[in-house]
This record gives C-alpha cells, sequence and structure tokens, in this order.
C-alpha cells in the first residue's frame, strides 16, 4: 500500500520546492501504469523494434542520457540521443525501420519534438510519446502513449516529471527484458527511501547553499548513469540561480576543463556505487590537487575523500535506480542558493514551463 503523501509546509508560491517533496508520491502515481508499460515493451520486442532512439529538450533529453543506460544494461539493446535537427530540420530521410521512438515531454507540446514523432512514424520507426498529457498533440502524433503520472508541475524547473522519466525509461527497458515487476518493486521502495532522505537533506543543503551564494561557476562531475544527474543539476543551476554550471564527465573533466579550477571554482561530483567510481574517485583527486572546492554527492559520497561538503544518499535497492535519488541534493540546493541569491526559483527569468517557438 502507498504511504500517505507528506505534508510540508512551504513559503506560499513555492512550487519548486514543493514539487520536489512530492516527487515519492509521483513515483507510486506512475507504477500505477506498469501493465501500460509492459504492453508497450511487448510490441517493441514483437516488432524488433529495438534501436531506441529518444528525443526532448531540456530535463526530458537529461532524462534520455539515462535511458541510453537503462536499454543498454538490461535488454542490451542500442540507445541514443536522437538528433532532433536531422530529421525535422533536415529533412535527412533516414531509415527507421527497427527503431522505436521514445519522445519524452511533460506538456506534450513542444512543436519540433512533435514534427520529429510524426516524421520517424512515416519512416517506420514505433512512436511512444512518454508525456504527463496523454491527450496532447504530441500523444495524438504518436503510435502509442505512455503517462508520466507525475500530476500537474506548476514550477517551470522540473523536478517530478524528470524523476518519473528517469524511472519510466527504467521500467520500459525493465519490462523489455523481463524484468518489470523486479524493478516496479525496487521503485516503490525507492520512493519510501525518498520519502525519509528529502527532509534530511534540505537541512544539510541550507548552509552550503549559503556558503556558495557568491558563486557564479561550477562544474558538475558525473559517470555512466550518474552523468544524467549531472546534466540535470547543471540545468536546474542554470536555470533557477543563474550560475554557469557546465556537466562533465569524470573522465572529461582531465581534457582541458581541470585546467579553469581554482579555488573559486567548486566541483560537484556525483559518486555512484557502481563500475564508474573509480573514474569518479580520480576526477574528485584532480579537483582536490587544483585547489577547487569539492561537493561530494550521492549513494558513494563516502568514497571521495577530502570533500568540503558530503551530501549522501541512500543506496536504492537496485543499481540502476541511483538516479532517482542523487539527482535530489542538487534539486534542493538549486532551490536554496537561488534564495540566497534573492532569485525566485520557481519563475526563472525568461522562461515559460511550455517552449512552443521552434
Amino acid at each position: 500500500m502507498s504511504s500517505p503523501e507528506t505534508v510540508v509546509p512551504v513559503a506560499p508560491g513555492a512550487d519548486f520546492l514543493t514539487e520536489i517533496h512530492e516527487q515519492p508520491s509521483a513515483l507510486r502515481a506512475l507504477l500505477e501504469h506498469e501493465g501500460s508499460y509492459a504492453r508497450v515493451a511487448s510490441t517493441m520486442r514483437t516488432r524488433g523494434a529495438t534501436t531506441i532512439r529518444m528525443v526532448g529538450h531540456g530535463s526530458s533529453d537529461n532524462a534520455a542520457s539515462y535511458g541510453v543506460y537503462a536499454f543498454g544494461l538490461l535488454p542490451r539493446w542500442t540507445a541514443l540521443r536522437d538528433s532532433i535537427t536531422l530529421t525535422a530540420y533536415y529533412d535527412a530521410g533516414l531509415d527507421m525501420t527497427g527503431s522505436t521512438v521514445i519522445a519524452l515531454s511533460q506538456s506534450g507540446r513542444t512543436p519540433d519534438v512533435i514534427d520529429y514523432v510524426m516524421r520517424a512514424r512515416a519512416a517506420g520507426a514505433f512512436t511512444v510519446a512518454l508525456t504527463n498529457d496523454i491527450g496532447s498533440d504530441l500523444a495524438g502524433a504518436a503510435e502509442d502513449v505512455l503517462p508520466l503520472a507525475a500530476g500537474p508541475e506548476r514550477s517551470v524547473a522540473a523536478s517530478k516529471t524528470y524523476l518519473n522519466q528517469i524511472a519510466a525509461l527504467g521500467l520500459l527497458a525493465a519490462s523489455a527484458a523481463g524484468e518489470g515487476r523486479r524493478f516496479g518493486a525496487g521503485i516503490r521502495a525507492t520512493a519510501e527511501l525518498l520519502e525519509s532522505a528529502i527532509p534530511v537533506l534540505e537541512e544539510q543543503v541550507r548552509p552550503v547553499a549559503l556558503s556558495f551564494a557568491s558563486v557564479g561557476r561550477m562544474f558538475v562531475v558525473g559517470r555512466g548513469i550518474g552523468f544524467a544527474t549531472a546534466r540535470e543539476t547543471a540545468l536546474k543551476l542554470l536555470e533557477t540561480c543563474r550560475v554557469a554550471a557546465e556537466p562533465l564527465t569524470a573522465t572529461a573533466l582531465a581534457h582541458g576543463p581541470v585546467a579553469a579550477l581554482d579555488s573559486l571554482f567548486p566541483v560537484w561530483t556525483i559518486a555512484s556505487d557502481d563500475a564508474t567510481l573509480p573514474a569518479v574517485v580520480e576526477a574528485a583527486e584532480r579537483v582536490r590537487a587544483a585547489g577547487a572546492t569539492l561537493v561530494a554527492t550521492g549513494d558513494a559520497a563516502e568514497k571521495l575523500s577530502g570533500a568540503a561538503y558530503t551530501l549522501p544518499v541512500p543506496k536504492p535497492p537496485v543499481p540502476l535506480l541511483s538516479p532517482l535519488l542523487s539527482v535530489v541534493p542538487g534539486q534542493l540546493f538549486a532551490s536554496a542558493l537561488a534564495r540566497a541569491r534573492g532569485l525566485d526559483p520557481d519563475h526563472p527569468v525568461g522562461l515559460s514551463k511550455v517552449t512552443l517557438a521552434r
């Protein structure tokens, strides 16, 4: 049985923070549709549509970074973040027979994503809309639709829809591998861990945010399934805090960017307890050697010695679910940092919830 939704006291209009706290409930709502994910996975197998092409913008594109690993590690299918531009703008005429297109969009209203799906469907792809609005134009353009079931998201900065996209891609990949029930149980258990962790993390990030209130630039480092977290954390810092945050893989840091580091250039690092951990540990050592401030997060945060701040998250029951937990310190940090800088994280200047222009 689902736990009752936690009531969290927050300031009026604090939509971003409220929606971060709603994420465990959103994950449980997604699991009410496990049968739909199993059905679509069965269609993918039956049609031999085992090359996965994912498209989206912003947080949706960040979630697709995770999808590459979910499909590669579970059913062992090739998955990629496909180019919208090649199809929707250059009209490259690619043969998409044998492909499943997964179009990720909170609103289901982004014009070039809809255009891409229509063209991909005509080119032979099995097209699936993964959206919060199953009555949207995107859902109508696709051959099938999967609900995100995250509920209304009022804040411009995405939180619970991003988390549900991660869970949805993992659940679909697991269903394709015949492991949907086990993975669904893992999501349910992770939602429980998340519910307990969020209030603790919220308290822990406040002093970190205050100490970083004057910071204008930051690297965010992750590797493998943690790179989606790095990309999403950097985006949150860019859009809510006006911090020039750049996501990097742990290996890419050594290929040039490390030269930019100094004592005024902090690095936010996501450490997952998996095969990528040695690369992240090495990157953290480079950060410290350059004299930069290191923030260690993730379920293996304690493995990064010498960090100025450590924000650990619980270990999930299934390692591939760690991004559901590792992104939360970054979300909460962005919310707290924006307020420390006198900004409104709910309504970033120049941004709207739905981008309609092509």
